[in-house]
């Protein structure tokens, strides 16, 4: 905490918290839309060199790519060589790796709806994508490091609706904690984030969960969204730059002794202590 000057008398005192984070360059996975996109945002705005690594670019990395300290990487994360080719593009040293890539497609048919193929791909993109990026980026990381892990609420709070996707966080979380034991000695963090509802594609695009509920039941996609939002006691959704200014704190040195634990922003959506 570094406070400013001190001010006149009568006046408040205005106090800012540097993150350490200028210069330290962090790979941010899934990067182009929803929470890796904040993410990518709020550590820039912090002074990280982001490198940031999606299926292809947009408008949004478009425009980022004017910031400085900003690298984008077009890469295919599910792809078994596609976290390898992300670290390799790194320049220098690798201070902090966000692994946010992943997907929750809605399973209205149930259990029996979801194929072989459909586990495969949620967990190659859920857990082995994050397992892939991690396993290439430890080497090249140091004393000091940093591995946050987007998990989800669904890690703990399993939901039919998203079977596959509950069961594959679950395993990223387990991945995260037993990590975070093997690496502390090297004095590598690892830490995950839990969010529940977030207003991001995921949800409320037009292929998102509230839009293929609404086309498999009928119902209307405002009343399914509200439904949603409406089982947290703030009775909204996070905000995608809500959970990255949580990723960025997690990424910070700032937090040294910080590991294996599991931070949940959802609301208050989880029932339990």
């Amino acid at each position: 905490m570094n406070p400013a000057c001190p001010a006149s008398p009568g006046t408040a005192m205005v106090a800012t918290m540097d993150l350490g984070l200028a210069g330290r360059t962090v790979v941010v996975t899934g990067a182009g839309k929803g929470i890796g996109l904040a993410a990518v945002r709020a550590l820039l705005n912090e002074g990280a060199h982001v490198v940031a690594g999606s299926r292809s670019p947009n408008e949004d990395t478009r425009a980022l790519a004017a910031r400085e300290g900003f690298t984008f990487v077009e890469v295919d994360l599910g792809a078994p060589d596609g976290p390898q080719r992300l670290i390799d593009l790194v320049d220098g040293a690798l201070h902090a790796v966000v692994n946010n890539v992943g997907a929750a497609p809605a399973r209205p048919g149930g259990f029996t709806s979801i194929s072989d193929e459909d586990w495969l791909r949620t967990f190659t993109l859920n857990v082995l994508a994050a397992v892939r990026t991690t396993r290439a980026a430890i080497p090249r990381m140091t004393a000091g490091g940093a591995i946050v892990n987007v998990a989800s609420e669904n890690s703990l709070l399993a939901d039919p609706l998203v079977m596959d996707y509950s069961a594959a966080k679950a395993g990223l979380l387990s991945f995260s904690k037993s990590l975070s034991k093997e690496l502390a000695a090297a004095g590598i963090r690892v830490n995950s984030v839990s969010p529940g509802p977030v207003a991001t594609d995921l949800w409320l695009g037009a292929d998102g969960v509230a839009a293929t509920v609404s086309r498999a039941t009928g119902a209307d996609p405002a009343d399914v969204r509200q439904g949603a939002a409406g089982q947290s006691p703030t009775g909204r959704f996070t905000r995608p730059d809500e959970v990255a200014d949580l990723i960025a704190i997690l990424a910070s040195p700032r937090l040294g002794n910080v590991t294996g634990a599991d931070f949940v922003i959802d609301g208050g959506l989880r029932p339990t202590m």
